[in-house]
């Protein structure tokens, strides 16, 4: 037998090897499916941009055939073991499939980016007031985030904190010359205070403490010398430090602070609010949270009309309890904004509402909640994955994807959350934020300043409801 006739039949031996073995694989079959549903739900998100991923599940048959051909043609002789073409399958699946059904995706995660070059060419650079000792690893992490938003946004920093301490972190972290090279270009600037309010103090510290941190970083905001405050430290201190400071807006009876979660659309979050804030409240109180939360979601999430609804346990306007009853009567009669109705918990993350209103501690318990789901869900995925090469083929789909799940629940993506209903642009960071939190949360900052959230929260007062 010749070596020309040889080949001919080693070739579709080779075929029917990788199609048993993908048959085989379920796993596989089973990520294949998911990428092209992926796809195609990309095409639905992203318009025009990607209209041509919704033919990725027709598509895929024919790439798999073109590649397997492509495989056993290029391999030549080395083809001789199932495991080379398995080898070889899974370098092509990855290089050809994956760009294929992922990045369109991948450019709707991005379009972040290019919003942020866009606001930066449109506006000009504002100074934001930052305690720098406020957080659970501070001040390395905080300085570094802040160094990295001054080179990505048009913001300058007015860092708070004993200087000493935050020069010798600058000194260990290696930051030291950037520091030096930014305080020249006067877009970072050093505010000396005392030590912070520990995360175990009682709240009312700050009035007693008037050289702390917080304190130090609010008076700037109320002498007009920065646009805006952030703090990753006591959160209780920092509600009462802005509340001494800065006050409250005129008939709004407590702040809320208000946190975004993701939903199915990411490209639109859902603002929940109080998450902490107020543990006790009253009708009138989640009533304030549903104006403020509608101002904010119109003007820093660009939600036209947005869609208020009332966290509860059941959609019936008969369900909850005594406070739910009633507040869903006040806002039901609520003409400034869209009422929804109730909201289940299952329709948090649902997409279905733009601003959900509850009590702080509900909103604390969900927020806490949702902070642990994006690792939970991920150690089980990863635990899932088959062993040898079939992880390793699956791995090579699931990477980007598993990255992507880990970006859209982190709560370091979101950074911070905004205190509402104080006259001024303040912005709570988790205890444990380090730089990537610090970066967004100052970003947040920046958006809300930017967008003249504070006009639009000034002309609640005008609303009979706050007068009476």
């Amino acid at each position: 037998m010749g070596k020309e006739t040889a080949q001919k039949i080693n070739k579709p031996r080779a075929i029917r090897r990788l199609v048993i073995w993908y048959k085989r694989n379920s796993a596989v079959t089973s990520i294949v499916g998911t990428a092209a549903s992926s796809a195609a739900t990309a095409s639905n998100v992203a318009g025009n941009m990607v209209s041509g991923a919704g033919s990725v599940v027709t598509t895929a048959s024919n790439v798999a055939g073109n590649v397997a051909g492509n495989v056993v043609s290029s391999a030549e002789s080395v083809v001789n073991t199932a495991s080379s073409v398995v080898s070889n399958a899974s370098s092509i699946a990855k290089n050809t499939l994956q760009p294929l059904v992922f990045d369109p995706l991948k450019r709707l995660q991005n379009n972040d980016n290019i919003l942020d070059k866009v606001e930066e060419s449109q506006s000009k650079r504002i100074w934001i007031a930052v305690d720098g000792m406020g957080g659970d690893y501070a001040p390395s992490p905080i300085l570094e985030g802040c160094l990295e938003a001054i080179s990505r946004f048009p913001i300058n920093i007015k860092f708070v904190g004993k200087i000493e301490k935050v020069k010798d972190a600058a000194e260990k972290t290696g930051l030291a010359e950037l520091l030096e090279n930014e305080i020249d270009n006067n877009r970072i600037e050093l505010i000396d205070s005392g030590e912070p309010i520990g995360m175990n103090e009682e709240a009312t510290s700050v009035r007693k403490r008037k050289n702390a941190s917080i304190n130090v970083a609010m008076d700037l905001v109320r002498n007009n010398k920065a646009e805006a405050v952030y703090s990753a430290g006591n959160s209780g201190a920092m509600m009462a430090s802005a509340i001494f400071r800065i006050g409250r807006l005129k008939g709004i009876e407590r702040p809320a602070i208000g946190a975004l979660f993701p939903t199915r659309d990411q490209t639109r979050p859902v603002l929940v609010l109080d998450v902490g804030a107020n543990t006790d409240c009253k009708p009138s109180y989640l009533h304030q949270f549903a104006l403020l939360g509608n101002i904010y979601a119109k003007d820093v999430l660009q939600v036209q009309k947005p869609r208020i609804g009332l966290l509860n346990i059941g959609e019936e306007e008969c369900k909850g309890n005594d406070l739910s009853l009633k507040t869903f009567e006040l806002l039901s009669s609520e003409k400034s904004f869209d009422f929804g109705g109730n909201c289940e918990g299952r329709d948090v993350l649902s997409g279905s509402f733009d601003v959900v209103v509850c009590d702080g501690f509900t909103g604390n318990i969900l927020l806490k909640f949702l902070e642990s789901v994006g690792g939970v869900l991920l150690d089980i995925l990863r635990s899932e994955l088959p062993r040898g090469r079939r992880g390793k083929v699956g791995s090579a789909f699931l990477k980007s994807n598993l990255l992507r799940i880990k970006k859209r629940l982190d709560h370091a993506e979101h950074g911070g959350a905004l205190l509402l209903g104080v006259n001024g642009i303040c912005v709570i960071g988790h205890g444990s934020s380090k730089s990537l939190s610090v970066v967004s949360a100052l970003r947040l900052a920046h958006s809300a300043v930017n967008h003249g959230v504070m006009d639009n929260l000034n002309k609640l007062q005008k609303l009979q409801v706050l007068n009476s």
